[in-house]
């Protein structure tokens, strides 16, 4: 019976978008499920007291050289976004209203490369409006998704569920329901979806 690997995230988090790039062939290899839950990071930082590794400055240095070490050897480009950190509230109401459907995994790839590719100012209604529309999504549809009572509600209780497993940042995964915090775990999370 193939595992189930739960993938908890916020794309403000330059370690989520490292996970998220190697996630995928990681769920191939094992023969695993693959189930994305956007949170909001904000949200688990104040219920659990956490804060981003930029916040204190000699972490923050040090997370920026160690994510590109990473990035490194997942052969893949991890920009340092000069906008960062950016709220993203209406970021993560939009992946949550595109959740299910056919145009998530292209509403996800245009918005974690825009943040940790291309270095834009996501927090800017202007520059989203320009990502959507290269992406092929309508902004003004895009938004009025997000603004739905229904969607609000849905990024509030996976938050909360989040915040319920013991998750205190991101990306936390859980395999079995064992829990693995940080992209740097990624090895330990193939090998209990293999087990």
């Amino acid at each position: 019976m193939s595992k189930t690997i739960e993938f908890y995230f916020d794309v403000g988090s330059p370690a989520s978008y490292l996970a998220w790039t190697q996630l995928p062939a990681i769920a191939e290899r094992t023969g695993a499920n693959l189930v994305l839950k956007p949170m909001l990071l904000g949200g688990v930082f104040m219920a659990t007291g956490n804060s981003s590794p930029a916040t204190v400055a000699a972490k923050g240095a040090y997370s920026r050289i160690d994510m590109q070490r990473y990035a490194k050897r997942y052969g893949v480009t991890l920009n340092q976004n000069p906008f960062f950190p950016i709220n993203t509230l209406q970021l993560m109401r939009a992946i949550t209203a595109y959740q299910g459907t056919p145009e998530f995994d292209r509403l996800l790839t245009a918005t974690f490369n825009a943040m940790w590719v291309n270095e834009l100012n996501m927090g800017e209604p202007e520059v989203v409006g320009k990502v959507l529309i290269e992406a092929g999504f309508d902004p003004a549809e895009v938004m009025a998704k997000a603004s739905a009572p229904a969607v609000k509600e849905q990024l509030k209780s996976a938050t909360e569920e989040a915040i319920s497993r013991g998750v205190f940042g991101a990306p936390t995964c859980f395999v079995d329901g064992e829990m693995f915090f940080g992209q740097d775990r990624l090895d330990w999370i193939e090998a209990a979806a293999r087990s």
